[in-house]
């Protein structure tokens, strides 16, 4: 890939950490250190000038305190747009680059040795904020899955049903909306793997494209309503509702329990869920303990 337009984030950012963190699926890696993310028609192909420890899970304070030069290329479908308004206008956004996540790691409480591990583990890590239909699809389908498969399936509704655009560099299928799913078959959608979730899916089509359920007009909820609204869809429930307040409209006090974080609740925390303490900050600690989780099974 050619030289492009070289941007400068003041903040944590470490994208093989968020690749790896379970929040989005369709994350990419090449071999000449780019990542390329996807949201939307919006395209990113995104390289860290200095890869020193990127994605090593140690903490270098003289690091953390400079400002990271990346090289980017953006993409809007298939046109091309490099410029810094054009990352600011979303990329800017969608990294949550606006939130200080250096002070919130520090905000940790000393007494609890295992967040701040955690978050040492995760320095880097980001809350993205993602695209609405593509999080509920995403998390309906996420439920009793691996992540490898979770990427499998959504690749599979993708190449179906999404639109192809060229960016030069490679052809990509985007994310479907509601109304290019809406004549989805039963059969085509067991084809992409979905199993029992396919009924799932399928009142979550017939409710966004009949606008029963309309994705941007519930995001002036508050979050206790936003998650009771989401909750409406068959399918989803508790975890997944949050997964959706956390990742595609930043309710940050939305803090997801799964497997993993039972777990650890369980045997960090003597069965007292912590996340209620950190306010604003719960469904980031969530991801710093569920990445540690994730790169620590062994611990469990």
């Amino acid at each position: 890939m050619s030289k492009n337009n070289i941007i400068k984030i003041k903040d944590d950012l470490d994208l093989k950490k968020i690749m790896d963190s379970g929040q989005a699926f369709r994350i990419k890696t090449f071999d000449d250190g780019f990542f390329r993310f996807i949201c939307g028609e919006n395209i990113l192909y995104i390289k860290p000038m200095d890869t020193a420890g990127e994605g090593s899970g140690r903490s270098n304070k003289n690091r953390s305190r400079e400002a990271k030069s990346c090289e980017i290329m953006t993409f809007r479908g298939g046109i091309k747009d490099s410029s810094q308004d054009a990352f600011d206008g979303f990329w800017a956004g969608y990294f949550d680059l606006d939130r200080n996540y250096s002070n919130i790691r520090k905000s940790v409480s000393s007494g609890d040795m295992f967040l701040s591990e955690a978050c040492r583990c995760g320095e880097g890590l980001r809350i993205l904020r993602q695209n609405p239909w593509e999080m509920l699809v995403t998390f309906i389908i996420s439920q009793r899955k691996s992540i490898p498969a979770i990427k499998d399936s959504v690749e599979r509704i993708c190449a179906r049903y999404g639109r192809e655009v060229d960016t030069g560099i490679e052809k990509i299928h985007l994310f479907p909306s509601a109304e290019e799913m809406k004549n989805a078959t039963e059969e085509e959608l067991k084809d992409c793997k979905l199993g029992y979730r396919v009924s799932y899916i399928q009142d979550a089509i017939k409710q966004v494209s009949e606008k029963n359920l309309d994705l941007q007009k519930i995001a002036s909820l508050d979050y206790k309503n936003l998650f009771e609204k989401l909750k409406e869809v068959k399918g989803v429930g508790d975890k997944v509702s949050n997964c959706i307040c956390l990742f595609a409209y930043a309710k940050t006090e939305a803090a997801p329990v799964d497997t993993w974080i039972a777990k650890v609740i369980d045997k960090y925390y003597n069965g007292i869920n912590p996340f209620p303490a950190y306010k604003d900050s719960a469904g980031i600690m969530q991801q710093y303990i569920f990445y540690y989780a994730l790169t620590h099974k062994d611990a469990f």
